[in-house]
């Protein structure tokens, strides 16, 4: 067994106790001390109303075996079925070894604890137990970031793909309409450029998804890991701008810094908030468009744009209901919900902020840095 690191915060991820008898609840309490935050049950239903409770993030599951009603090893099969993440350890003063193999082989026991309990060994195991229940949930977050990856990424192409369905109709029918009366179309051309800029961002999306894919495996990719101003050059370079829209945008670094969770699902959450920004700089008359890099409490990477200020009663929902405001070219106002989904999936932060004097700000603020980096110059 590798040596635990000495950082963990075992409090991050609660205990429950399952005892019938109170002095027992009571003995294992004294045993793990101040370490760990423990909660207890009397019985296997009870157990099971607690596990339901998520605000109390249970990781680890220990029970006694004999309990009036239900034993633990019913309990342990129900947490194998519907709390597969939940470590299971088994506490009994009972040598009977068919039952024993019976209960480690039905329910996926870590350990096996016996009566009287062992303070060092209760510690030791539960130490263990913590970092396993660590290593499922980094994958299960990870599970959930392609998740929402996934569902973000169809979102993403199905406004330009629908644009591209849309002006391919068209061009079809003002080809057939020219044709028969003999007539040029020049807004062809227009709509065979619109047609190549939606296709170059559907093109880039799925490059950056394939990125994504590397950056759960590390086998794949060992350069997971970008700075902000890194991610950010990355985006614009890849982004199907055209000379206007590049001379709007600038990039400002106070303070540089490492994104290390997931940097190519962050990259899908930057690349839809500039393409909100676009889409309602359209027209303006002096468009700008602004990537601010700091350390201010937390590594921030903010995108503010001075198009039209968005309205009160929209901003309010704007995350957490799909609000559009392009229906007619495919839009189906997913895109923000999306957005907030991937900062969460990994501990982040989405705010907006929106005014007629200063524009549109949004805010992705990342988890505490490492480390910081000075900055490496303006773009």
């Amino acid at each position: 067994m590798k040596a635990l690191p000495t950082s963990y915060d075992f409090s991050a991820i609660s205990i429950l106790y399952v005892d019938d008898e109170h002095m027992a609840q009571k003995y294992f309490l004294r045993s793990v001390g101040t370490e760990f935050d423990v909660l207890t049950a009397s019985g296997a239903d009870e157990a099971v109303e607690i596990l339901r409770d998520k605000s109390l993030s249970i990781g680890i599951l220990v029970t006694d075996y004999r309990m009036p009603g239900r034993d633990g090893g019913d309990l342990l099969c129900q947490i194998e079925r519907e709390f597969p993440h939940v470590i299971r350890i088994l506490v009994t003063a009972y040598a009977d070894r068919e039952m024993l193999l019976h209960t480690v082989n039905s329910g996926e026991v870590f350990r096996i604890l016996e009566k009287p309990l062992n303070v060092d060994d209760v510690k030791n195991t539960l130490r263990q137990a913590y970092a396993l229940s660590r290593e499922r949930t980094t994958r299960q977050q990870r599970l959930s970031a392609m998740n929402e990856t996934l569902n973000f990424l169809a979102h993403e192409l199905n406004t330009p793909l629908a644009s591209i369905v849309n002006f391919s109709q068209g061009m079809q029918s003002r080809m057939t309409d020219a044709s028969r009366s003999q007539q040029s179309v020049p807004d062809i051309c227009k709509a065979a450029l619109a047609i190549n800029d939606n296709a170059q961002y559907c093109l880039s999306l799925l490059l950056s998804f394939v990125n994504s894919i590397h950056s759960i495996n590390p086998h794949l990719n060992s350069h997971s890991e970008m700075t902000a101003h890194q991610m950010v050059l990355s985006l614009l370079d890849s982004y199907p701008l055209t000379l206007e829209q590049h001379a709007a945008i600038h990039v400002d670094i106070q303070q540089d810094f490492k994104v290390t969770a997931l940097p190519n699902c962050v990259a899908l959450v930057l690349s839809s908030i500039l393409s909100n920004a676009l889409r309602a700089l359209k027209g303006h008359a002096s468009p700008q468009v602004i990537f601010s890099i700091l350390v201010d409490d937390s590594p921030q990477i903010r995108i503010g744009n001075n198009g039209p200020c968005i309205s009160p009663e929209i901003l309010v929902n704007l995350m957490e209901t799909p609000i559009t405001t392009h229906a007619d070219s495919g839009g189906k106002g997913w895109g923000m919900v999306f957005c907030r989904r991937v900062m969460h999936s990994f501990g982040g932060k989405i705010a907006i902020s929106s005014a007629p004097e200063s524009g549109t700000v949004i805010t992705l603020e990342f988890p505490a840095a490492k480390g910081r980096l000075k900055p490496s110059g303006l773009t």
